[in-house]
Parts: C-alpha cells; sequence; structure tokens
C-alpha cells in the first residue's frame, strides 16, 4: 500500500468518534488526539479523546442496555457472533491494511491476525448456547441443589495495541456470549481498528449500548471513575504487569471480578535431544511473531551446551536475513516497533547486555529514521545480570545462554515473577513432560513455537495474570454462578 490515495480510503472507512448507546460521536468539548504511523512518524488522522464524563454516559449505556441483553436467547446472541465472524473474514484485506498502518506489523502478519481474531466469534457463537447450570438432590435427600449461570453485567474491557483487533475479540466474543454489556477502552496507538470492529459489530445486529468505545489519550483519567463506580461488575485487562497491579487495587474498592493477561518473560529450552531445525523454526515463530512485540514471545533462550552453537548459527542465520520495511512494502518480513519509545527501551537492553559482555551474532544497532525499526538481533554470552533477563523485551532481539542440566535449566526458566508460557524442544518424552510440568507457566509449547488458540485457555501464573481467556473456561470469566436451594415437601 504505497498509495496516499489507497492509505485515505483505508482511513475513511472508520468512524473517529465514540461509540456510546449504539452512536459514534464527539467527545466532550471536542477533544482529538493524533493516531500516528509508526512506519514513518506521521499522523494518519485524529480521533475522538473520551473524558471521564464520555465514560461515564457510556457507563449509562451499558446499564441501560444490561436487562434486556442478558434476556436475549442465547441463539440470538449467537448468531449476531457468527454474523460479526462472516464480516470480518470477507473484510480481512481492509482490516489488514488498516492494523499495518497503525501498528506497523506486515501485511502478512495483520492478515493472520484477523483470522485469528475472528476465530474468537466463532469459537463463542458456538459456546453462547452452551452456557449450562445443574439441579442435583441434596445428599440428605430433603431438598434440591439448583444451579444457574447468570451474565456478571457491565464490563470494562482494556486492550493492548500490539494485538488491536484479536485483544478485544477475544474479550468481547465471550462477553457477548455470556449477556454482558460493555465498555471498551482500546490502547492509544491503536484505536482505528476497535472502532472498525465496533461498526462491523454493529452491521452484524449488535443492539446499541451493549457494546461501548470510549477512545482516549488519558486512560488512567477514564478508567478511574468506571472502577469506582458501584454499576461496574467486571475488569478484563490486558497489558503490563505495572497497570495490572494498579487496576487490581483499584477494583477491589468495589470487589470488581477481574480478569488480568499480563507481562511475561518467556524461557525457550532447546534440549541436547532437539531437533536443532525444528527449534529454529519454533524460534522463528516465538520470537519474530508480531515483531516480538508480543506477551508470548520468547524472551529467554536456554540451549544445551552441546547443541548451542548449532542453533545459534542457524537462528542467526535466519533472523539476519529478514527483510525489514514498512509492512505494506512487497516483501517486509519486519515492520517498526510501536513508538519511538519502545525502539529506544529495545535499543537500551541490547546496549546494556553488550556492555556485560554480550557478544552481537546479528543486528544489534538501530537504522537511521524514519520510523521505529529494529533490526532482528541475536546475542549470547548473555550475563544473567543483564536487564533483558528480567526485563520483557517487546523486541526483535533473542538473547541466548547455555545449560549443562534439566535441574539447571528449570531453575533459571523459573527465576522470574513472570509465569505466562514458556517451550520446550525435546524428543524424550519423558524429559519434555517432567519440564512441562515444572515450569512455572499457565502454558507450555512443547516441539511447537506458537500456542495461542480460541479454543484453548489463554493465561497465566505468578504476576502474568488471573484468569483464562479463550476456549471453555473464556466464558466464565464473564457469568456468575447462582445457587438456588430448594425445598421439596
Amino acid at each position: 500500500m504505497n498509495s496516499t490515495v489507497h492509505e485515505a480510503e483505508v482511513l475513511g472507512n472508520v468512524e473517529k468518534g465514540l461509540l456510546i448507546g449504539g452512536q459514534f460521536r464527539p467527545a466532550t468539548g471536542g477533544r482529538t488526539f493524533p493516531v500516528e504511523n509508526p512506519a514513518t512518524g506521521t499522523t494518519l488522522c485524529e480521533v475522538a479523546d473520551g473524558t471521564s464524563r464520555d465514560a461515564l454516559e457510556a457507563l449509562d449505556a451499558a446499564c441501560a442496555a444490561q436487562a434486556s441483553w442478558a434476556a436475549t436467547a442465547p441463539r440470538e446472541r449467537s448468531e449476531i457472533l457468527r454474523r460479526a465472524y462472516d464480516l470480518l473474514v470477507a473484510r480481512t484485506e481492509e482490516i489488514a491494511q488498516l492494523i499495518t498502518l497503525e501498528m506497523g506489523k506486515s501485511l502478512a502478519e495483520s492478515r493472520s491476525e484477523v483470522v485469528y481474531g475472528a476465530e474468537f466469534f466463532r469459537w463463542y457463537s458456538e459456546e453462547a448456547v452452551r452456557i449450562q447450570g445443574d439441579f442435583t438432590v441434596e445428599p440428605g435427600g430433603s431438598g434440591r441443589i439448583m444451579l444457574m449461570r447468570q451474565p456478571v453485567g457491565p464490563s470494562l474491557l482494556i486492550t493492548p495495541w500490539n494485538v488491536p483487533l484479536a485483544m478485544p475479540t477475544r474479550k468481547i466474543g465471550p462477553a457477548i456470549a455470556a449477556g454482558c454489556t460493555m465498555i471498551l477502552k482500546p490502547a492509544e496507538q491503536t484505536p482505528l481498528t476497535a472502532l472498525l470492529l465496533a461498526s462491523v459489530l454493529t452491521e452484524a445486529g449488535l443492539p446499541d449500548g451493549v457494546l461501548n468505545v470510549i477512545t482516549t489519550s488519558e486512560p488512567e483519567a477514564v478508567a478511574a471513575p468506571l472502577v469506582h463506580d458501584g454499576r461496574l461488575r467486571k475488569v478484563s485487562f490486558t497489558g503490563s504487569t505495572e497497570v495490572g497491579r494498579k487496576l487490581i487495587v483499584s477494583s477491589a474498592d468495589k470487589v470488581l471480578r477481574t480478569s488480568m493477561e499480563l507481562g511475561g518473560n518467556a524461557p525457550f529450552i532447546v534440549c541436547a535431544d532437539a531437533d536443532v531445525d525444528a527449534a529454529v523454526d519454533g524460534a522463528m515463530i516465538a520470537k519474530m511473531r508480531n515483531i516480538g512485540e508480543a506477551c508470548i514471545a520468547a524472551n529467554r533462550f536456554y540451549v544445551h551446551a552441546d547443541v548451542a552453537e548449532e542453533f545459534t548459527e542457524k537462528l542467526s542465520a535466519r533472523m539476519g536475513k529478514m527483510v525489514v520495511g514498512r509492512g505494506d512494502e512487497d516483501g517486509a518480513e519486519v515492520g517498526p516497533l510501536i513508538d519511538a519509545a519502545q525502539r529506544d527501551r529495545v535499543a537500551e537492553l541490547v546496549d546494556d547486555a553488550v556492555r556485560r559482555g554480550a557478544r552481537v551474532r546479528t543486528g544489534g544497532t538501530a537504522p537511521p529514521g524514519p520510523g521505529y525499526f529494529y533490526p532482528p538481533t541475536v546475542l549470547t554470552d548473555v550475563s544473567p545480570a543483564a536487564r533483558l533477563r528480567t526485563e520483557e523485551i517487546f523486541g526483535p532481539v533473542a538473547a541466548i545462554s547455555t545449560f549443562a542440566d534439566e535441574q539447571e535449566v528449570l531453575r533459571s526458566a523459573n527465576d522470574t515473577e513472570s509465569g505466562l508460557v514458556s517451550y520446550v524442544y525435546s524428543r524424550d518424552i519423558g524429559r519434555a513432560l517432567r519440564l512441562a510440568e515444572g515450569l512455572e507457566t499457565g502454558m507450555v509449547g512443547l516441539n511447537r513455537g506458537f500456542v495461542s488458540n480460541p479454543a484453548a485457555p489463554f493465561g497465566g501464573m505468578k504476576q502474568s495474570g488471573l484468569g483464562r481467556e479463550g476456549g471453555r473456561v473464556g466464558i466464565e470469566e464473564f457469568l456468575e454462578i447462582k445457587y438456588v436451594a430448594v425445598e421439596v415437601d
């Protein structure tokens, strides 16, 4: 997409206002903020800059719609989701171009995100009609135990910039299926995809007020009055552990249900018996998918000393050949990082590791602008004291260390406050299962570099979050269990 006219056409299909009660409207005072193209550093357009007043009006709309939406037939909710799935698939190219414009990833990756994100709507269209209760005789025989599942109620959904379609669909899908109304607060860096998604859902027949969207440059000011308002009943957040902690504290005021998908620090373990070529293939996915800007990206590579040099040479060759460029350019595989701050942070982490003795095998130097590019980088001899051992990189940098035995690598892999995902490559099934059981993460990729699947539960242990998204359990995050004690004469 190298045509200004083409770019204008894509942007022209997106509403730029707040969605409240079924209507797109300006923010209070007509405030707006710019959305930047990270490949050029230029402004794509301006969108409404919502305020705390707008947020409370969105909550008014969600509360007004809650009772009727909860009473809507499960089949009707299911069919709305299925229509939305079909619309997303039909508009894959348009949505992919929009994702690339505001987030930077290659068009190929953006197309994959549309397919992945749409699948959450298809999955939860099928789960909407399978919300079940229970009815049993109490042990003493004098009564009955009846269980019913009901929607938790108005929910605040806060999504990140790195996966601007699939993160909203992963939350909106189960909320719609369960019968909850919502206020979506997308990341300020990537609001356009969320606004287009809202239009798709409206076209699919979602009633007014069920989904409300507040775009804003002041997320804390917008979220604060919502989480302290007793009418809100749930917060679902995907983002950094630091922000997640603050939201958990704030949510305690009204004892809100919380789902938290927070930061990661994923270990990628290559055992001596691993298929090295398969491990390199998996590493390319686990590290370079989404430019490394993913909570499930491999962060710390632990490679057995017997295969370390072979693995490093092959991974360095593959990463070194990747084409860096604008995501909408032919052949581009690695787009820009989201903004200057993120590019500079990745560069600082690499420089810190090098100062502590790390060796650069490929990459390691940011090219001149425009845009916020950083090359695929492989480091070896990484000190345990390097910052990128404890901090989430969120960029295209693979930091490799070696290990000698199973217990050693397990201790190193678990030596972190994070516990989202880990990756293990081994052809010894016993060793692979021992490591999978011993790793303190909510997900494990066993001889594969990609774990995300709408049909599987996504989430972490320790400080990587609370609850799960996706799979059969994802809808439970939006349901309350009510117990009815029935007297039988």
